[in-house]
């Protein structure tokens, strides 16, 4: 499937054809809606100052604390990554596969700017730096405070627990800097030094982003967990390693290997072994390793239907 996506997406930045990118458009929205359907994660688009930001809920229980999900930048392939300045909706939404085995009561993912809603302030078309060099700009992390607060209102939710993946992991790490109602923080190959990732791969490094690493210190007494994929080369452990170091306090610091993943495959298979995984301070913060889990993603889902 990979190769075929890939195969898909070099065609259509090759041929520039507007149906083509149309059609992958349909497809990246058929894709998230296909993931949440059958967990009875709802849609909805949440305003902001800036953007309108593309959500999925599951909330059965109002008034409880409930575990938020923040996507990834979007595709990874360079073929498709031609497209991305225009559309960077992922082909395959991580983090909301991730949600989708979740089996918590109140269970919400929310995208990044500019994916799946191209509208921002009167529907116009987002600006593409928002999904490049000012992916996690002030203002887009102002927009995250604002979508929290919503949801905090929406449905009385007094607290997040925070799970963020690729550079959803940094939109994570510095909200919880940032607010008081996050109870925990885990990430999922997260890119959580881009000052670092870009030296180790030659890519080019944005100021106008804010870097993680700079909030290290602001979440040090929230219990978190880390994830890092063994076989991660676009996230490698050294970008964990430089976050770590950002940090005096370490307590509350944990970081798990996660074996047959890289940075997009294996995780979704994995996750409900993995989030089962303590999240506390004073726990060994060394890197402990994680057996392959093959237990089949289209499993007993009956623990998921609402209560009457």
């Amino acid at each position: 499937m990979t190769f075929l996506r890939s195969l898909l997406a070099f065609a259509c930045a090759s041929a520039l054809l507007s149906g083509c990118y149309s059609d992958m458009s349909v497809m990246r929205d058929d894709a998230a809606k296909r993931t949440a359907a059958p967990v009875f994660m709802i849609p909805r688009d949440i305003p902001s100052e800036k953007f309108i930001i593309q959500a999925y809920e599951r909330v059965y229980k109002k008034g409880n604390p409930a575990t938020i999900y923040i996507e990834g930048d979007g595709t990874h392939t360079i073929a498709i990554k031609a497209l991305s300045r225009e559309n960077p909706t992922p082909t395959d939404p991580v983090a909301l596969r991730l949600a989708a085995q979740d089996g918590g009561e109140n269970v919400i993912w929310v995208a990044r700017p500019c994916q799946y809603n191209k509208g921002w302030k009167d529907g116009k078309i987002c600006p593409s730096e928002y999904s490049t060099s000012k992916r996690f700009s002030p203002e887009v992390i102002e927009t995250y405070h604002q979508v929290l607060d919503n949801l905090k209102s929406y449905y009385n939710i007094p607290s997040f627990d925070l799970v963020g993946y690729d550079g959803g992991a940094a939109i994570a790490v510095i909200l919880g800097s940032q607010r008081a109602d996050i109870l925990s923080i885990r990430t999922v190959a997260g890119n959580l030094d881009p000052k670092t990732l870009s030296y180790i791969t030659k890519a080019p490094y944005s100021p106008e982003s804010l870097n993680p690493a700079d909030f290290a210190a602001g979440i040090a007494n929230i219990p978190q967990r880390h994830f890092i994929g063994k076989m991660d080369s676009d996230t490698p452990p050294a970008i964990y390693s430089s976050f770590v170091q950002a940090s005096e306090n370490r307590g509350c610091m944990n970081v798990t290997l996660v074996d047959q993943a890289d940075h997009q495959s294996g995780w979704a298979e994995q996750w409900k072994v993995l989030k089962s995984i303590p999240v506390d301070c004073g726990a060994n913060a060394e890197a402990e390793p994680v057996r392959f889990d093959p237990t089949p993603l289209d499993g007993d889902k009956t623990h998921l239907k609402r209560r009457l």
